[in-house]
C-alpha cells in the first residue's frame, strides 16, 4: 500500500515507519495518491493551551482528513488516546471531538485507535524521567498508591497499526494495552528489575500526592478494554509487558541513561 504517515518524525512515527517499509509499503510525502494514511502528528501532551489544542489535534485533524479524501485516500487510522473515553482535560476533550468528527466524515474510513501510555526505545517525558529516577536510586513517594494503569509496547501499537490499514474496522474504536493493567507501585518494581536497580519507593499519602501540579498519571488509575481489536482481528500483542520493558531498558543503557 502507499501511505501518509503523519508526524513521521515522532516517537512512535520513528518505529512506525520502518515497520511500514519492512512490511513493503510505499512510504509518501502527500496524500496524492495514497491508499492510507496514519494520522499521528497531533500534540501529545496536556501542556499547550486549550485553542492550541483544538487548533491542532481537531481542526488539523480534521483537515488532514478531508484533504485524504480529496486526494483519493479513504482509509485513515487515526492515533487518539484513552484520555478520549473519559475526558478530563483539554487534551482528552481535543482527542474526543477530533474522534467524533472523523466518525462523521461521509466516505472516510476511519479508525480510531486509543492506547493508553506508550513506553519503549526512546521514549520520553515521564516514563524516562520515571526510569531515570529509578536508575538514580531516587527514593519516590509512591509505596502507598493502590491505581490500575494500563501500558503498552511500541512495537505492539506498531502491529496494530499494520493491521488496521486494511482490516475491515473503519468506523470501529478500539483500544489497547500489553495486557493486565498495573498498579504505580508494581510498574516501578517492574522497572527496577530491567535495570538491575530496586525501586526505593516510601509511603506518602496519595491524596496529598494529587496535590501535585502533574501528578495524577502517577495517581490515578487508567485502564483501556482491548477486546475489542481482539475480537475484531485475532490481534494480540506480539511482545509481552516483560520483554518490552526489557527492550527499553536495553535501549536505556546504551544511551548511556
Amino acid at each position: 500500500m502507499r501511505i501518509l504517515v503523519t508526524g513521521a518524525g515522532g516517537f512512535i512515527g520513528g518505529h512506525l515507519c520502518p515497520a511500514l517499509a519492512a512490511a513493503g509499503h510505499e512510504l509518501r510525502r502527500s496524500a496524492e495518491g495514497c491508499d492510507a494514511i496514519v494520522h499521528l502528528a497531533n500534540i501529545a501532551h496536556a501542556h499547550a493551551s486549550p485553542a492550541e489544542l483544538h487548533r491542532v489535534n481537531v481542526e488539523g485533524t480534521i483537515a488532514q482528513a478531508k484533504a485524504a479524501l480529496a486526494a483519493g485516500a479513504r482509509r485513515f487510522v487515526y492515533l487518539s488516546s484513552i484520555k478520549a473515553a473519559r475526558p478530563e482535560d483539554a487534551y482528552g476533550r481535543a482527542k474526543s471531538i477530533a474522534e467524533q468528527a472523523l466518525l462523521r466524515l461521509a466516505g472516510l474510513e476511519a479508525v480510531i485507535l486509543r492506547p493508553p501510555l506508550v513506553y519503549g526505545p526512546r521514549v520520553k517525558a515521564n516514563f524516562l524521567g520515571l526510569m531515570r529516577a529509578i536508575d538514580r536510586g531516587w527514593p519516590l513517594p509512591l509505596a502507598s498508591i493502590r491505581n490500575r494503569r494500563s501500558l503498552l509496547f511500541v512495537a505492539n501499537l506498531v502491529d496494530a497499526i499494520l493491521r488496521c490499514l486494511d482490516a475491515p474496522v473503519q468506523g470501529k474504536v478500539l483500544e489497547l494495552s500489553d495486557g493486565a493493567p498495573l498498579s504505580t507501585p508494581e510498574l516501578c518494581r517492574a522497572i527496577g528489575l530491567a535495570l538491575g536497580r530496586p525501586a526505593r519507593l516510601f509511603p506518602f499519602p496519595p491524596a496529598l500526592l494529587r496535590l501535585v501540579p502533574g501528578a495524577a498519571p502517577v495517581v490515578e488509575s487508567q485502564v483501556t478494554d482491548d477486546n475489542a481489536i481482539r475480537i475484531a482481528l485475532g490481534w494480540q500483542p506480539a511482545h509481552a509487558f516483560e520483554q518490552g520493558l526489557r527492550i527499553t531498558a536495553e535501549w536505556y543503557r546504551e544511551q548511556g541513561g
